[in-house]
């Protein structure tokens, strides 16, 4: 079992910054790639980024490449999501999840674990 809970979550204007983190327990977490959803109100989870269990290559859904960075310290059971040049249509619930592997996956079935979210909030 692994257990995730994010934190950073909160009302921001767009063009802010924001920086979530998903800190990970149980099973070892460097075993694991790990990724970032978002649910808005309404519409399916959307894949936001993942991360390789090593931290070495990384993937970004078209709709955030170039404004969100996805990290990750294996020292810390962390990952991070960075989300610069935020956007109205950024607001939504976000979540942390670990794969059932260390390959980098970016579809939610291929994800074995989830953490319960964060609300993020952008307003115009």
């Amino acid at each position: 079992q692994v257990q995730l809970v994010e934190s950073g979550g909160g009302l921001v204007q767009a063009g802010g910054s924001l920086r979530l983190s998903c800190a990970a327990s149980g099973r070892t977490f460097r075993r694991f790639a790990m990724g970032w959803f978002r649910q808005a109100p309404g519409k399916e989870r959307e894949f936001v980024a993942a991360i390789s269990w090593s931290g070495g290559v990384t993937k970004y859904g078209d709709s955030v490449k170039g404004r969100f960075t996805i990290s990750r310290d294996n020292a810390k059971n962390t990952v991070y999501l960075q989300m610069n040049s935020l956007k109205a249509e950024d607001t939504a619930v976000y979540y942390c999840a670990a794969a059932n592997g260390i390959v980098l996956v970016t579809t939610t079935d291929e994800y074995a674990y989830w953490g319960q979210g964060t609300q993020v909030t952008v307003s115009s």
